[in-house]
């Protein structure tokens, strides 16, 4: 053993002194430096490698990727972790890259005139946005929600809604008085935006001046000092004493800790843990089911706590037998400018200003339609720092699972869902749902006309007035607030489109053709700015006609070669009175050819943008409609040859055509070759490898034609070259669904976290955990996964709770305190006091 681990020493030596020789001559190249670093990680302790991360970062302080690497390293490291620690090392990485940021905007326009933004800064924008979103996920999942909440609030506010102010520190003195102010932030009742609120600001302090003017011209005399109608309310903080006095004794990860006896070792992993299981401590708890009764009052507060108490909210209450309890609580609840100060920044960019609001509803589970590609780092982030299922991912698995385990019905079959067991509370999410509804509409200021907005705003007021994915509702829940916007700007087409849809969506047919007649009626009377946007109208119109076709009726089909028709031969959009004749049939052939070659030149320069991905949907859905499949297939894939490949790697709107072409794929399946089906998948796999959409199509078509070898076989060729959490969450809900075998599912998951990235997913670990608890029926394996979880994943507070509501069979009393113990010296966000429960346990009996 000893030769082969000098060998391996020798040859990670040479490594690294080849490439310290290539950053030598290639010191701007961040791919070396994240291999150096790499390297230096396999032979370095965390305390050396840090100082090594500091002084690359010192001199590439405006690099994302290099500053998302370390914090991440960071993040991961059980024995350096604490939340204030990591706050700080954030902050650094907020404040550098926004340095870099206005250092380059300055450099690109040096007069200061609102010019386009150059790709670089775009890009280092949308860096920082996703830097920035990690700190907000780090302290939602460190239990930290209310301080989460609060970041959200005040970075839209200060780059969506700013005033016009000529420097940094004059904005910032200004959104101070805002922040600390009575003013309602985004997301709560009455909220008008920073700027907005400024200016009523001024008209009132204005009209209280003119008032004491006249006073003065009346009375005369000294009337005292003129007090500012917003006055900061100044809540003392007291100074934090939860931290406790005994420092948890670390052990330094050696690189024979790595061994396979060292994992199962339960006295090594509790050491590792910092946790003593030789000591007595002073036992007060002689039962696991108190801490049980105390982790589920934990997430039950935390449920309670994600929206940040004002000075003055009338939330505090003051019930006299809690008042005392809760006061430290409600101190905590309240989040001021001191707490948001260090992680504020500007953003130029329409693209990173879209980004920061897409991301923020998406963080809070709205159903927002696609807003970014899937091989974004912004997407890839988030499939890493899952604590539980997306809504997108839960629907394609759920979706994946029915169909397996419908046409097998396996009892041993089991789903990922039912695995992770989502805690969901109604009312948060009811509650959730209407602060994402006002802070949308917010952002519709900031971004007018914009229909994923849109969308997103009335699917979230739907939830809010419904129990979620319920469509049983005689009124469709968003139709008061749909009407409300139009009436606010008749000419959103594309909203007209999107409240069509979710008519459709409830069953009212007739309503949505009747809106979507509307709206296409009256293109020509609109300025022509407005008119390209009618491809999409199109588009939509004609997929909600055929979605309501279950019985593939001629009359569906009609009405929607009638729409495509219109829009495919120019003439001017009529409602549906009969079936198309040849030669319209022909004409707008012809008329879609001939638009669909004008987009060629604009496509080969990267110019694609929604409007044109819909044309070229309509153009083969016409041509499925009235020709036939292969003429469809041909015009959707001389499409993808219109632009580069690396271009379509990376543009939302091509990986949205690509997705239709599976859909069409998986339509006609019974009319095609497996093989070009397949190909055609595993070429989207390879090139869409975060993609839910292709994954499913994959696991269908496969279970309908192939072996399941085959695509066992095609799942470990893409997990082993790509760090897809995706791809390892379709592989386990395969198996799980056809009931595969033990070893083979605990292989997949030891494989998965093996991986250096995936290490650090909480979702893996927590599935791993309950698998072996639940499935297995194997607790004290569980009992190692889940020690093993909290060393590689310490800021996850809801990881660490599922030991003390899975695993109170096996953890001891002692085990179960030593674990809290460790929880506060992480500084994890613990709202409950074990007290409490044992008060009301004596006040029970």
């Amino acid at each position: 053993m000893q030769p082969h681990k000098g060998a391996r020493l020798q040859t990670l030596e040479k490594k690294i002194s080849i490439l310290e020789k290539a950053t030598e001559l290639n010191p701007d190249s961040e791919d070396l430096l994240l291999s150096l670093m790499k390297a230096y990680q396999s032979r370095d302790s965390i305390d050396v490698l840090i100082r090594r991360w500091e002084k690359i970062l010192t001199f590439n302080s405006g690099s994302y990727t290099l500053w998302k690497q370390f914090l991440r390293v960071v993040q991961g490291e059980f024995s350096r972790f604490k939340v204030s620690e990591l706050r700080k090392m954030y902050a650094n990485a907020i404040q550098a890259l926004a340095g870099a940021c206005i250092k380059q905007h300055r450099q690109a326009d040096p007069s200061g005139n609102a010019t386009p933004v150059n790709p670089a800064t775009v890009q280092l924008e949308l860096g920082l946005v996703d830097v920035f979103i990690a700190l907000c996920r780090l302290e939602w999942q460190a239990g930290y929600q209310e301080l989460a909440t609060a970041l959200f609030q005040a970075e839209i506010e200060y780059s969506l809604f700013p005033p016009l102010v000529h420097s940094e520190h004059s904005k910032r003195r200004l959104f101070e008085h805002f922040w600390s102010s009575n003013g309602a932030r985004i997301g709560e009742d009455g909220a008008i935006g920073w700027s907005s609120w400024l200016e009523k600001e001024e008209e009132e302090r204005q009209r209280l001046l003119h008032e004491e003017a006249s006073n003065v011209v009346e009375e005369g005399g000294w009337t005292g000092w003129f007090e500012p109608l917003s006055k900061t309310n100044e809540i003392e903080m007291p100074e934090s004493t939860t931290e406790g006095d005994a420092v948890v004794e670390e052990l330094d990860d050696g690189s024979d800790a790595k061994d396979a006896e060292e994992k199962d070792d339960i006295e090594s992993l509790l050491k590792a843990l910092g946790i003593d299981a030789a000591s007595e401590g002073d036992i007060k708890i002689q039962d696991t089911k108190t801490w049980t009764k105390w982790s589920e009052a934990e997430m039950a507060r935390d449920f309670d706590h994600w929206r940040p108490l004002r000075g003055n909210s009338d939330g505090v209450s003051r019930d006299d037998a809690t008042a005392d309890a809760e006061d430290d609580e409600q101190l905590l609840s309240i989040v001021l400018y001191e707490d948001v100060s260090d992680y504020l920044f500007s953003l130029n960019s329409e693209e990173a200003r879209f980004s920061l609001a897409s991301q923020f509803i998406d963080f809070y589970e709205g159903r927002i339609p696609q807003w970014t590609c899937t091989n974004s780092s912004s997407w890839v982030e988030k499939t890493l720092s899952l604590e539980s299922l997306s809504y997108s991912l839960l629907e394609g698995l759920s979706k994946v699972h029915d169909v397996l385990n419908g046409k097998l019905s396996n009892p041993a079959s089991i789903s990922l869902e039912i695995l992770l067991n989502n805690s969901d509370d109604s009312n948060m999410r009811s509650n959730m749902m209407k602060f994402l509804r006002n802070a949308i509409l917010l952002c519709l200021k900031a971004f007018p006309q914009n229909y994923i907005l849109e969308e997103a705003a009335l699917v979230a007021e739907e939830l809010s007035n419904t129990r979620m994915n319920s469509t049983s509702c005689s009124v469709t829940p968003c139709r008061a607030l749909a009407k409300t916007l139009l009436k606010n700007n008749r000419q959103d087409l594309l909203l007209c489109g999107v409240y069509a849809q979710r008519e459709a969506f409830f069953g009212n047919i007739d309503l949505s053709r009747k809106v979507f007649d509307m709206a296409l009626s009256s293109i020509e009377g609109l300025p022509l700015d407005v008119r390209p946007n009618a491809s999409l109208l199109y588009f939509w119109y004609a997929e909600v006609e055929l979605a309501n076709n279950p019985s593939e009726s001629s009359d569906c089909s009609s009405r929607a070669m009638h729409i495509l028709s219109c829009l495919g031969s120019g003439t001017r959009y009529s409602p549906f009175k009969c079936q198309l004749s040849s030669v319209q049939q022909l004409k707008a052939r012809q008329g879609f050819k001939e638009r669909v070659k004008m987009l060629s030149s604009t496509w080969a320069r990267g110019m694609v943008d929604d409007h044109s991905a819909a044309l070229v949907c309509c153009a083969a859905l016409f041509e499925e409609l009235t020709t036939g499949l292969t003429s469809a297939l041909e015009i959707l894939e001389h499409s993808f040859t219109m632009v580069l490949p690396e271009r379509r790697r990376h543009s939302r709107q091509l990986e949205f055509l690509f997705n239709y072409y599976v859909g069409m794929l998986y339509k006609h399946h019974d009319e095609l070759r497996v093989s070009k089906i397949w190909k055609a998948l595993v070429k989207g796999l390879q090139i869409y490898p975060f993609s839910p959409h292709i994954h499913n199509a994959l696991v269908e078509i496969s279970f309908l034609y192939t072996s399941p070898n085959k695509l066992r076989w095609t799942f470990d060729e893409h997990c082993r070259k790509t760090q897809s959490v995706v791809t390892w969450l379709y592989a386990l809900s395969f198996e799980m669904s056809i009931g595969g075998s033990h070893h083979r599912i605990r292989g997949l998951f030891e494989r998965a976290l093996e991986n250096d990235k995936l290490h650090n997913s909480v979702i893996l670990w927590r599935c791993f955990i309950e698998y072996e608890r639940s499935v297995t029926c194997n607790a004290s394996a569980a009992k190692r996964v889940f020690f093993r979880a909290i060393h590689a994943c310490p800021w996850s507070k809801k990881l660490w709770l599922d030991g003390f509501l899975k695993l109170d069979s096996v953890l001891t009393v002692k085990e179960l305190s030593d674990l809290q113990e460790v929880m506060r010296e992480k500084e994890l966000n613990l709202r409950t006091d074990i007290y409490e429960i044992l008060l009301q346990d004596d006040m029970d009996t």
